[in-house]
């Protein structure tokens, strides 16, 4: 028995020794083959090597800025800032100097009035556990110097900043669909243009980043005397648009003075040089402000929202006549009703017409029927296409922003040839129109219009590409530009012709008025009400020698009223004239444009703040009855211009609530909340009631809501 016990034991011992033996030699050939093999289960080892003692920090570019032609900043890079609280208490080793948020109930105090929170929320922050340190959400992130500066005055303990940059737009809504906008990534580590240059260059506006590779130790240090590689950053390149800042300014001007008694949709203005196609100035409304992007509509209405323009297309059906040598501007017919061979009839505006008039007179009097007898008698579909197609229209003009339309040419039978020749059931674009006006200002030589002036690298500054002015090909003779030239003069000169609300004392403003019905997209045909028409107005200043190219256009004018595009035209061509020293400067007044870069007036007597704005010609408004300044409107370091109102909030205790009828919806937002108001709005645009009245005491939590309309009532 125990002799069998023994030689069991004996043959495990064998077992066991040999799996031993076996093992050790797979572990030996595992060795090996890990010496050998530079890649294991799809693993490089030597990356892996590489990576746990390799470590690469990123070098961010800095994106480009934005400028006007003239040099103004429209769109830079500025320093922001995210806020952040240390919890743990052993980041604190001197009880006497607190590294960390020691009383959270005083820090949520005084943290949340300045961040816009409420104190519960920032105590939620404060109050996690386990945690070593802990932001504030979307209030903590994106603030500006200012704010930095009054969280840094408290002295809490346990509070700091990450810096960041943001893209910043100094004049808020100043041509903003063209410059467009930028969006950071939710962790803040990428920026991406969405609208206008901002989306279109954004590759070359963002630059490339570099980085530095380095061997590491354990606690993630570089390693002395070991080799360094360094990319540099490839900064982002700067981008001047051929905008005019004072013509810009001349442009959302006129616009917003339309407001004034008139309503409407949308209003849009474009101004182009006459002789380089370069655009000095473009803007629609309702706009929005880029730095909050407050959009309501996000297509550009310059390059990407088509429509049916109207009677402004009969110049350039006129232009076909005459190119096609079958124009003769003292034929006769009679006006006031067409009736085409389906039995459709197609009335002139005044259906009654003017009797037996000429082609001369009916382009004056903007008569549908005379478009209808010169293509009838002269013309055919072929021959009208043909010409619209040369001039640009039912094709992209190629300029340097996203999402341009190329509207629609599409017209075969009969009536839809008509309708074409005096621009309904066709659509264009605003830039498709001042393009094809180019050939009437250099002598019959189409342009192809632009708003890239130059690209410059922001390191060297050497211009690494400058535009110019491109011509296309000659599309109308001397004869054809000197008559239209006439014939547009006509119509705004001449007494009782359509475009007589245009004219100006030196009579240098020409051009063609245009109305257009508003598709019914629901139920087809035309919506019939006075006030379903867009309203239009394409011209050229001044007629002896033409320096600028004017198209605008309104959509549902209150009362189908041509007012408020011919108010806007007249105005913005009295202040260029003065800005070129035109003859008709004499005649015109213009506000002397001046930048101003806001100070600050917190903590300032009221008494002085008033007289160093006063010695700047700075408008200011005070609020309360205090002696000192306790915040204002616009912050400190934003860019203004003398057109501009400062808001000063004084240190009254019984503050009242103020009357902002009028003011814009930024602008009243920001003056309430600074209040300690809570602001909803309803709509966009301009207030037109607020829901509390003007002088009732502000009590702490009260809401208010403002009532907006994109004009004024």
């Amino acid at each position: 028995m125990a002799k069998r016990k023994r030689k069991n034991n004996i043959k495990y011992s064998k077992i066991v020794i040999l799996g031993s033996l076996l093992l050790f030699c797979l572990m030996i050939g595992r060795i090996i083959q890990l010496g050998l093999s530079s890649e294991i289960d799809g693993t490089n080892l030597k990356e892996l090597a590489s990576n746990r003692t390799t470590r690469t920090d990123i070098i961010s570019a800095e994106r480009g800025s934005i400028y006007s032609s003239n040099g103004d900043i429209l769109a830079q890079n500025v320093a922001s800032y995210k806020l952040i609280a240390y919890l743990d208490p052993k980041r604190t080793t001197n009880k006497k100097k607190p590294q960390h948020v020691v009383d959270k109930e005083d820090t949520a105090t005084k943290l949340a009035p300045i961040i816009g929170m409420e104190k519960d929320e920032v105590l939620k922050y404060l109050n996690k556990e386990n945690v070593y340190q802990t932001e504030f959400g979307i209030k903590g992130k994106g603030l500006n110097e200012l704010t930095k500066k009054k969280i840094e005055a408290l002295n809490l303990p346990g509070l700091d900043f990450i810096e960041s940059f943001k893209r910043y737009y100094p004049k808020g809504n100043f041509a903003s669909y063209t410059i467009g906008y930028t969006r950071t990534s939710d962790d803040g580590e990428t920026t991406k243009g969405e609208l206008g240059i901002e989306k279109q260059y954004d590759k070359l506006l963002k630059g490339e980043d570099g980085s530095i590779t380095y061997q590491k130790d354990l606690k993630g240090y570089k390693i002395a005397d070991t080799p360094v590689v360094r990319k540099d950053a490839i900064q982002g390149k700067d981008i001047y648009l051929t905008l005019d800042s004072n013509i810009q300014f001349f442009v959302e001007q006129a616009i917003n003075n339309s407001h004034k008694g008139y309503n409407w949709e949308w209003f849009h203005i474009t101004v182009l040089d006459a002789k380089t196609g370069a655009v000095l100035g473009t803007s629609t409304s309702p706009s929005f402000d880029p730095n909050k992007r407050d959009l309501t509509n996000y297509l550009d209405m310059m390059i990407s929202s088509p429509y049916e323009p109207g009677s402004t297309m009969k110049t350039f059906t006129y232009m076909a006549a005459l190119e096609n040598g079958v124009y003769n501007g003292s034929e006769t017919y009679r006006s006031g009703v067409y009736k085409t061979k389906d039995g459709t009839e197609i009335g002139d505006w005044d259906r009654g017409g003017w009797g037996v008039i000429s082609f001369d007179k009916g382009y004056a009097m903007s008569s549908n029927v005379g478009v209808i007898n010169l293509i009838n008698r002269h013309m055919s579909s072929l021959m009208l296409k043909q010409y619209f197609k040369k001039l640009g229209f039912g094709k992209k003009t190629g300029i340097e922003l996203p999402n341009e339309a190329k509207g629609k040419l599409d017209f075969r039978y009969e009536t839809e040839i008509y309708n074409a020749g005096f621009g309904q059931g066709i659509t264009t674009t605003p830039i498709q129109n001042v393009k094809a006006l180019t050939p009437l200002t250099n002598d019959g030589m189409l342009l192809e219009p632009y708003i890239i002036s130059k690209i410059v690298d922001s390191d060297t500054k050497e211009v690494v590409v400058e535009n110019k002015k491109k011509e296309v090909e000659r599309v109308a003779s001397s004869n054809t530009v000197q008559k239209m030239i006439q014939l547009m003069s006509d119509c705004v000169n001449g007494i009782g012709n359509t475009g007589s609300g245009y004219r100006i004392d030196s009579g240098e403003l020409i051009g063609k008025t245009g109305t257009a019905q508003i598709a019914n997209e629901r139920s087809g045909g035309y919506l019939s009400g006075k006030e379903d028409i867009i309203s239009s107005f394409s011209g050229i200043y001044p007629k002896s020698n033409p320096q600028v190219i004017i198209y605008a256009s309104v959509k549902k004018p209150s009362g189908g009223s041509q007012k408020p595009v011919s108010n806007a035209v007249k105005e913005i061509v009295k202040n260029i004239s003065k800005y070129y020293g035109n003859s008709d400067s004499n005649n015109s007044t213009v506000v002397d444009i001046k930048d101003y870069k806001v100070e600050s007036f917190i903590n300032k007597k009221v008494d002085k703040a008033t007289v160093s704005l006063q010695n700047q010609s700075i408008k200011y408004t005070i609020i309360g009855n205090g002696n000192k300044i306790v915040n204002q409107s616009p912050d400190y370091g934003e860019i203004i211009t003398n057109n501009d109102i400062i808001y000063l909030i004084t240190n009254d205790n019984a503050m009242q609530v103020p009357s902002v009828v009028g003011l814009s919806s930024k602008v009243s937002r920001d003056v309430l909340q600074k209040l300690g108001l809570n602001v909803k709005l309803d709509g966009v645009g301009y207030v037109t009631e607020q829901s509390i009245a003007p002088g009732t005491g502000i009590t702490n939590g009260m809401e208010i809501t403002l009532k907006l309309a994109p004009k004024y009532q």
